[in-house]
Parts: C-alpha cells; structure tokens; sequence
C-alpha cells in the first residue's frame, strides 16, 4: 500500500511539474509576463533619413531597457511638427526634441526636459548656419532676391528660425515676396545636399548635421560657403512628461547621466555620437525663448505646420 501512494505521489508531482513547465513555455502567458514590464514610447524628430536616426539610437534604448526597469521604445516622426501634433494621439511618453520644437512642446505639452549629450569636444550645443554655393553668385542677402531656399521645418531652430532672424535684421518683413520659391525639406541633410545639388540656392541647416556629412563627402567644404550663423542653442535633448511616473523618470535621468562610468555605456556613448550625457533644464533654453522674442512669435499660438 505504501509503495502505491508514493508512485501516486510520483505521479501527481510529474503532471504538475509538466503543467508548470508547459505554463511558463506558453506563449500567452509569456506574453502576460511580459506586459506587466512598463514602457516608454519615445519620439524622434527627423534630423537625418530614418534608418541613421534608428541605428544610432536603438542601442541607446536598449541600453537603458535593460537598466531602468521599463521598456523603451522608439517612434520616427516624419516632420519636426508631428512631435507636437501626435505627442497625445501617437502615446509619445517623451521625445529628443530640437531646441525650437522643444520649447514649442513644452509651452503646448508641458513637457520637461532632463538630459542632452555633450560631444567629445565638450560641446552640448549647435548653432544654425545659412549657405550658399560658392558658384550660386549669392554674398549678400540683396543677392537673394528671386532665388530658391530650402528650409527645413518651421519647427525648428537652425532650419527655420535663424533665417526669420536674418531676414528681419535684414529689414525683409515678407521673404516669401522677396525670395522667388521657398519650400521645407524635412530634414537639415536633405536641405544641404538641396543646395549641392542646386536644387536651390541658399539653405539653413544646422553645424553638427553639416559637419557629419562633410566628414565623408569634401564637396560641402569645396563648394558651399557659410553667409551667417545663429547663437549657440542646447544640442537635441530628451523631455519627458510632467505627469509621467517620477520614479521610472528619475532612474531614466540617473541612468543616462551615468552612462559614461560603465563600460557598455561608454561603447554605447560612442555610437550615439556623445562622451556622456549632461543635467538639462528649461533655463538652458534662454537663448531659444530670446530669439522667439526678437523675432516676435508668440509659441502658444505659432503655426508650426508646412503648409
């Protein structure tokens, strides 16, 4: 009798081992599992085509998937203003704005911004620049008159603003009567090459873009030429929303601050482009809401879209 109650035993023990092997090796309840890790759907703008943009930040999601306890995933915008028009609808928990479009998110969303890169050279900033082709017959702003532009988006710092600026100082109110076409690009690499390819005339762009391309390709040194520049601006940099979970935000913040003590972070820094990341807050965008102010918008009610 006793040695069939232990092989019943036995038995009993092997089917619900089985019954726990087959529930953790099914697909459903891994996928259970799995959902009750929490994510952060983050928006990038389109500074370059998509494939570079994903290729240099997916190992900086995945770095930080593995170290904050919530997943992080990555959404491609079109256009700098879709960042703005579908934060709420695309779920967009954050994203690495421009210095312009953040302002504008932060102004419409309340959006709070809490890290940038700084590069190896120290720099956590860009600035805006508008070219010329040496061979285009253009060194003046009265020798634009008629001529073709290509401008990025009207979210943007470099690729938009800079330009409001310089045809403002430059007493030109209206640039779409003064200039013969102007148009938006999408991207500031799009732009660049526009004017290579003399596809326009005159284009902004902003300098690490520029300086990026011009590093594999010596015609942008050879054959554009820089008219004027913008002041320094805060380097792309990720805000996050208000009301988002302080503790997932805050280990976000620490963990990307601290990516240059680890080794992996340190390889993953180095395909981002950056030496580490930096502490960043409203304030460092003084220089952004200045020249939203000389040039006389008004943020909450800025047309941003490319009509």
């Amino acid at each position: 009798m006793r040695r069939l109650v232990i092989s019943i035993c036995l038995c009993l023990g092997l089917l619900l081992g089985c019954g726990e092997s087959k529930r953790a090796n099914d697909p459903a309840t891994a996928t259970e599992n799995q959902e009750e890790r929490p994510s952060i759907t983050i928006g990038l703008i389109p500074e370059r085509n998509i494939f570079i943009q994903l290729d240099r930040y997916e190992p900086l999601a995945d770095y930080l998937s593995k170290r904050i306890g919530a997943d992080i995933k990555l959404k491609v915008l079109t256009r700098y203003g879709n960042i703005i028009d579908n934060f709420v609808s695309a779920g967009l928990d954050g994203a690495f704005f421009g210095s312009f479009s953040y302002t504008l998110a932060h102004v419409k969303l309340n959006l709070e911004p809490i890290a940038r890169p700084e590069n190896a050279d120290g720099i956590s900033t860009y600035y805006g620049l508008i070219m010329v082709r040496k061979d285009g017959g253009i060194k003046t702003i009265k020798d634009m008159k008629g001529k073709t532009f290509a401008f990025v988006d009207r979210a943007t710092t470099a690729g938009y603003l800079l330009p409001l600026a310089y045809f403002k100082a430059n007493g030109i109110d209206d640039y779409e009567k003064f200039l013969g076409e102007t148009y938006f690009a999408g991207t500031h690499e799009a732009a660049i090459y526009d004017l290579l390819n003399k596809k326009a005339d005159i284009c902004a762009a902003k300098n690490t873009v520029f300086t990026r391309l011009a590093a594999r390709d010596k015609r942008l040194t050879t054959e554009l030429v820089l008219l004027t520049r913008s002041p320094d601006v805060p380097e792309n940099g990720l805000a996050i929303r208000s009301d988002f979970d302080g503790v997932i935000k805050e280990e976000l913040k620490k963990t990307l601050l601290n990516m240059d003590k680890n080794p992996e972070g340190i390889n993953v820094l180095k395909r981002f482009g950056a030496k580490k990341f930096i502490e960043t807050t409203n304030k460092d965008y003084d220089s952004v809401y200045k020249y939203v102010n000389e040039i006389g918008l008004d943020l909450a009610t800025y047309n941003y879209r490319n009509e």
